[in-house]
């Protein structure tokens, strides 16, 4: 199932290069998705039917889905999803709202800087459909533009199987306040909130996961619309494991993030290898018996390993080089490993404290970062959807003590103009 690799040993300038990395899912995506874009782009509507009829059997009269149809899903629901809903809905909110910083005012020898944090007008949220239905994606990401401030948000879903937005997506709109939701998936998605079309208003900024067409097209209209510095592509997990890990509870918790299907990544990483041997042969049992056997072999055969490694320390370097999306520390004495943490887009400690956790309720958005951008990304917050503007306001004595700074620099970068804007200045004093 997992590809096992010995890494006792191995001297530690070596391991970046002996380290696995899947081989991409799709060859070349970009070319494949800047063709869609431009498509969108061009022709609007007329590009996403073409679409709509080529992926998914068919347009729908309308992209955005109509009102009856909320009634509707929430008839379909059951009262314990609803309520399940609600209830993530609301923990996730009320970390959202503590996370939300003060404006600022700081003072210096006659200036005075006012921030002041704004969020965008309007923000397009991507949730994934079609193989599964993901009203929590919907939550973890309408939730905090919402809570930012955001006028307008507006959600992009794909059809199922019957051709329409899953009624569990439609009630968790409903729960977070969200008003418009379109039938539109895949890349055509992207570009259709980024630059607009006849049915959808271009977007200030972009969010949410998706599978390699989706993260790529939000990494090439970057730039042109607001993206998450992060690339929100197909899940991951490491989970670190000793010979005290139980190895039942280990091997699900690969198998969570691998039953997302092909593109992401599996490890498991310990410096016991009986810990090893227990966590795969529970891995067999479980997959044997899942109903998603082929998107969990096809996570695995690509991206699924079992790394042997000397201790604690070593297994951290090991995690800190893949920057998983999930990180998950199942050893005895986890703040061992926690010491260690560099590179992650969520961490969970101890047996009871599973990725599943943070994917619903923990509060966090379960938007995180994958394929190695959790060097230098974070999971989704309200700052992705706020604006810092500085509003600088000066008195005669902060004038006069950095004049002199500023013609000086401007003298030397040869900026004529900056330094007579200032001199001009002192001798209207004079």
């Amino acid at each position: 199932m997992l590809t096992r690799i010995n890494l006792t040993g191995v001297d530690q300038k070596k391991i970046p290069t002996v380290l696995p990395r899947p081989a991409p899912a799709v060859e070349n995506p970009e070319s494949i998705v800047q063709e869609i874009i431009t498509d969108v782009r061009v022709n609007g509507d007329r590009a996403l039917r073409g679409y709509a009829e080529k992926f998914d059997g068919g347009a729908p009269a309308t992209f955005l889905v109509p009102s009856e149809e909320f009634v509707e899903a929430e008839k379909n629901c059951s009262e314990e999803l609803v309520k399940a809903l609600q209830h993530a809905a609301s923990r996730i909110r009320d970390f959202h709202e503590n996370q939300m910083r003060k404006n600022t005012v700081h003072k210096l020898e006659g200036i005075t800087v006012r921030t002041i944090h704004q969020p965008v007008q309007r923000a397009g949220c991507y949730v994934p459909g079609g193989r599964a239905a993901y009203p929590s994606t919907l939550l973890m990401t309408a939730i905090p533009a919402l809570v930012a401030g955001v006028d307008d948000v507006c959600v992009c879903a794909p059809p199922n199987e019957k051709g329409k937005v899953d009624s569990a997506t439609l009630v968790a709109a409903k729960i977070a306040g969200v008003e418009k939701v379109f039938m539109v998936g895949g890349a055509q998605a992207i570009a259709a909130m980024a630059y607009g079309t006849e049915s959808i208003q271009g977007v200030d900024v972009i969010v949410g996961p998706g599978n390699i067409y989706v993260a790529t097209a939000k990494k090439l209209v970057a730039g042109d619309v607001g993206i998450a510095a992060a690339f929100a592509g197909p899940s991951e997990i490491v989970v670190i494991a000793d010979q005290d890990t139980n190895p039942k509870f280990a091997a699900i918790d690969l198998i969570v993030q691998a039953e997302h299907g092909p593109g992401g990544i599996a490890w498991l990483i310990s410096w016991s290898e009986d810990a090893i041997n227990s966590v795969l042969a529970e891995v067999e049992k479980f997959v044997k018996a899942s109903p998603r056997v082929e998107d969990i072999e096809a996570t695995f055969s690509n991206g699924g390993y079992a790394i042997l490694v000397e201790d604690a320390k070593q297994a951290m370097e090991v995690a800190n080089l893949v920057a998983p999306e999930h990180l998950q520390i199942m050893s005895s004495n986890p703040d061992t490993c926690l010491q260690w943490v560099r590179n992650a887009g969520a961490v969970f400690v101890g047996q009871l404290t599973p990725a599943s956790v943070g994917d619903y309720v923990a509060g966090p958005s379960h938007v995180l970062p994958t394929d190695g951008t959790a060097r230098f990304a974070n999971a989704l917050t309200v700052d992705d959807f706020i604006k810092d503007i500085h509003i600088v306001d000066m008195d005669q004595k902060g004038f006069n003590g950095v004049a002199e700074t500023i013609t000086t620099i401007a003298e030397a970068e040869r900026l004529d103009a900056h330094a007579q804007s200032i001199r001009m200045r002192l001798e209207e004093q004079e």
